[in-house]
């Protein structure tokens, strides 16, 4: 019996070994882009790898020898993330290799990873160039729970259009080592699309992929031998984490995100941007986890209940980049993954200017001039620059144009340390005209050295929350209904009815049926967020001496002064213990957790109050703590108001539209759940970081810190001499292209 016990033990403790986390030396995700050089037909390439290693993050130090042509990206905008639980980030460099590359990559001294791929010189029959391998992008460490099937779509992209097949990396042809095909994931090689059965234990695993193009054939056609041009290869991780809510919890991308596989034409020196917003219900959005280009900007990111928000914005200034650039991006919460989503950005390939062109910058302009020989079929009378009313001028040898620095449509941005100044003269034709005739598209810009952009005006910034909010002081303080400072709301309420939180309404069907039952939500109107008065509540009796603590009123006040702040409350939880080692929710995304909570109206915006009813809280104990997060909104239009958390359809151009402080977490000190003396006079005191509110022995102290924020950028303006560049390619473009 007892070989018996000890050979049960040795399975699972090999199943364990077999299903657990992966090994630490792997690397957390990579893919590699190639692009092949014409100067030898392809036989070397230059290979532009990004991988995904674990905290604590590497150096890059041993990736490039002496003699190598080798750079590595050392980017002062770092990708980071927290999740899964180990933390990662991304380390980005670019080599010329052989085509047929094998080797093992050491990152640091704890990430190793084997490369292999296949992308010897194949010269295309349709357009006599060498063949370009595909693209893949490369999401955040990937994240799934057990018994909770999930679909991982693969981002791809082809620059000849053609075919993209993803397929498991073969051992035995050597594209990996000690890589495992996993039962519970599955692959859809022609839609590269993975799928998590659900069916695995926690932990941590690996996928290695190849990615493979093809010429594309007509489904009506046959072919029986196409071979694919080239394979490069991809390697995920996957985290599978206990399920402790819903399938369907997942956050969700709303409003401006892009679409999937969205591409952006970008050229020289031009800034593109986009938003990325999510709805989370179940829990707040920790971080947005992001994958891209060296020098992606991300900025904005903020949480309000159940919204979070973030910008990205990328520059293209000179670069030795491929032509694609992926940036890939999901937003995670504690236990929360969404789905993660791909932009591609595509370098517009430009062509050399013809002999005679010329761009001079000066203090407040620039000025262009062309020969009108080299712009062959262009219609001249079509040309214009960003904004109309500049004119472009033109005689039967050369073509001029003046471009103010502060109009014409001229933009400012930022590469590296130099200020540009960025216009393009481009063909505009009235939207219902068709034409075969070329069109033209010429970027232009001045390029301000960093020692020389100097001046009052160099220097922008947004205003600080100080500037907006004035110093912002939190204090939460415990009051029996009817007493503290606001007591004039609190003797006679008029309650708002909160709607319960999502996940609790799944958790607790049975007390969703007794809402129009209970007397403290009691009321006639069937509208969501309604208010009503009542009598129960407004005849508060303090308890005698001994007795327990039966309702209480929980005061969320600001110091701020602005007539439009408002405060919004996120969440709040309640303890027995100092360190919240275990706690249970108040107030989950601005929704009600139980129906012992709701909120009682005041005229005044910048605080909350609630009433709690101590007999559908989780404490049991004499003492308790509260710890509440914060904080303070202003629309930006005075028609409007500051997002409604507590609501199934929040809009999101109102939470986009308004200012917001940082998070702020408030705490409570012991809070005594049994009267131990005759109520006192009520003296609130209004401090941050200690507070003293002697209501009927309730003695409160407060604690506030904040959580990290980000700076807005914006771009710079100066008043100097610089150098005239003008971008060394003139785009005519005869037909459309379409990437696949």
């Amino acid at each position: 019996m007892l070989d018996k016990f000890k050979v049960s033990i040795l399975l699972q403790g090999l199943t364990l070994l077999l299903l657990g986390p992966a090994c630490e030396a792997s690397s957390l995700g990579l893919t590699v882009h190639v692009v092949p050089l014409n100067s030898d037909g392809g036989r070397t390439v230059r290979a532009h790898f990004m991988a995904i290693a674990p905290s604590p993050c590497p150096a890059l130090t041993g990736l490039c020898a002496a003699g190598e042509d080798c750079l590595v990206h050392n980017t002062s905008l770092p990708f980071e993330g927290t999740k899964p639980e180990s933390g990662w980030c991304v380390r980005q460099w670019q080599k010329t290799v052989p085509s047929d590359y094998n080797a093992t990559i050491s990152l640091g001294s704890n990430t190793k990873f084997y490369v292999s791929m296949n992308a010897g010189p194949k010269v295309r029959a349709n357009s006599g160039r060498l063949n370009q391998p595909a693209y893949v992008g490369l999401p955040p460490p990937l994240r799934a729970r057990v018994n909770c099937p999930h679909h991982l779509p693969l981002s791809v992209k082809d620059l000849d259009g053609d075919r993209v097949r993803c397929r498991f990396a073969r051992p035995d042809q050597g594209e990996c080592v000690g890589c495992t095909q996993h039962s519970f994931i599955e692959l859809d090689e022609e839609k590269c699309m993975l799928t998590f059965t659900g069916k695995a234990a926690a932990g941590q695993y690996f996928i290695h992929l190849m990615a493979e193009d093809l010429i594309p054939v007509p489904k009506t056609i046959q072919v029986i031998d196409n071979k694919p041009l080239s394979s490069v290869p991809v390697h995920l991780s996957l985290t599978v984490e206990e399920s402790t809510s819903s399938c369907s919890d997942e956050p969700l991308a709303t409003g401006e995100t892009p679409k999937e596989d969205s591409t952006l034409f970008v050229l020289p020196y031009q800034e593109v941007s986009f938003n990325v917003n999510y709805m989370s219900q179940l829990e707040s959005v920790l971080e947005v986890a992001v994958v891209g280009p060296p020098e992606l900007f991300r900025v904005g990111f903020k949480t309000v209940g159940p919204l979070a928000l973030m910008t990205m914005a990328w520059v293209r200034s000179e670069n030795k980049l491929a032509r694609l650039l992926p940036i890939c991006f999901a937003v995670n919460t504690k236990s929360l993954q969404s789905e993660h989503r791909c932009v591609w950005l595509y370098q517009r390939e430009m062509r050399t200017l013809p002999a005679g062109t010329e761009l001079m910058c000066e203090k407040t302009e620039m000025t262009l001039v062309l020969p009108v020989t080299s712009l062959g079929n262009i219609n001249l009378a079509e040309l214009q620059l960003n904004s109309p009313t500049c004119p472009v001028t033109y005689n039967s040898t050369h073509l001029t144009a003046r471009i103010s620095l502060s109009g014409c449509g001229t933009k400012t941005v930022h590469s590296g340390s130099e200020l540009v100044y960025t216009n393009t003269l481009k063909s505009v034709r009235p939207y219902t005209m068709v034409s075969r005739q070329p069109s033209l598209v010429l970027p232009l810009a001045c390029r301000i050295p960093g020692v020389q952009a100097k001046g009052p005006q160099y220097k922008i910034s947004m205003p600080t929350e100080e500037e907006t909010f004035g110093n912002v002081d939190f204090q939460i303080e415990i009051y029996f209904p009817g007493e503290g400072p606001m007591a004039n709301f609190t003797r006679s309420p008029v309650f708002r009815k909160l709607q319960f939180s999502p996940g609790r309404v799944r958790r607790e069907a049975e007390s969703l049926s007794q809402i129009n039952t209970t007397s403290i939500n009691s009321s006639s109107s069937s509208s969501t967020n309604s208010t009503s008065t009542s009598s129960t509540n407004s005849s508060f009796t303090t308890p005698g001496v001994g007795s327990k603590v039966t309702k209480l009123d929980l005061h969320l006040m600001s110091n701020c002064s602005i007539d439009r702040a408002e405060m919004i409350v996120s969440n709040c939880i309640e303890s027995e213990m100092e360190d919240f080692a275990v706690s249970h929710p108040i107030l989950e995304q601005g929704c009600t957790t139980s129906t012992g909570t709701i909120e009682i109206v005041t005229t005044e915006t910048n605080s909350r109050i609630y009433r709690l009813d101590m007999s559908n809280m989780q404490t049991q104990g004499s003492t308790m703590y509260i710890r509440c997060t914060v904080n303070l909104c202003i629309a930006t239009l005075p028609s409007q108001k500051c997002p409604d958390l507590c609501t199934r359809a929040i809009n999101t151009r109102k939470v986009i539209g308004s200012v917001f402080t940082k998070t702020y977490t408030v705490t409570s000190g012991p809070v005594s759940l049994v009267v131990t003396t005759a109520a006192p006079k009520i003296t609130a005191v209004a401090t941050t970081t200690t507070t003293a509110a002697p209501t009927a022995a309730l003695t409160i102290a407060n604690t506030a810190s904040t959580q990290n924020t980000t700076t807005s950028r914006a771009p710079e303006q100066a008043s100097a001499m610089a150098t005239g560049v003008i971008l060394t390619a003139v785009v005519i473009f005869l037909q459309n292209f379409f990437l696949y």
